[in-house]
Formats: C-alpha cells, sequence, structure tokens
C-alpha cells in the first residue's frame, strides 16, 4: 500500500510539474492567437479602405466634374464672376 501511495505521489507530482511549466507558455500562445486574429481582421478592414481610396483617387485624377465638386466643397473654390454666399445657421434660442 505504501508503494501504491508513493507511486501516486510522483504521478502527481510530476503531473504538477508539468503543468507548472507548460501552463504559461500555453496561455501566452492562446494570447498571441488572439492578438493574431485581431491584426488579420484588421489588415482585411484596411485592404477594403486602401481599395476604396484607390477608387477615390483614380475618380479625382481622371473626373474634371468630381474635381470641381471637391473644390467647390472643400476649398471653396468658386468661378470667375460667380459670388461666393455663405449661409449661417441662426443660433438655437432657448
Amino acid at each position: 500500500m505504501l508503494a501504491t501511495l508513493k507511486k501516486a505521489f510522483w504521478s502527481f507530482g510530476v503531473t504538477a510539474f508539468i503543468l507548472v511549466l507548460f501552463i504559461p507558455g500555453f496561455a501566452k500562445l492562446q494570447g498571441l492567437r488572439d492578438k493574431n486574429i485581431d491584426l488579420e481582421d484588421k489588415i482585411r478592414r484596411l485592404n477594403v479602405e486602401n481599395a476604396l481610396l484607390q477608387q477615390e483617387l483614380k475618380r479625382i485624377e481622371n473626373d474634371p466634374v468630381y474635381q470641381e465638386r471637391i473644390a467647390r466643397e472643400k476649398m471653396g473654390v468658386v468661378r470667375k464672376g460667380e459670388i461666393p454666399i455663405k449661409i449661417i445657421p441662426e443660433k438655437n434660442k432657448r
């Protein structure tokens, strides 16, 4: 009976030692896998955004109507002879 108890104690000790040795590495591996999945998702989103920006760049380079619209809306450019009018919204009265 004492020999069986010794074997059980040693088996438990070896198992505990192996768990203590490998659990931190396994936890770190899981964390790195999660981070990798997040980064791959971010790469996919950035690739989609990059494709959309490339399309817009081509449109800006090749479409004069779009160029004019951007110049008017974002830069406030007006044609010769036009009079720019700024509409200032009224402040909310309380």
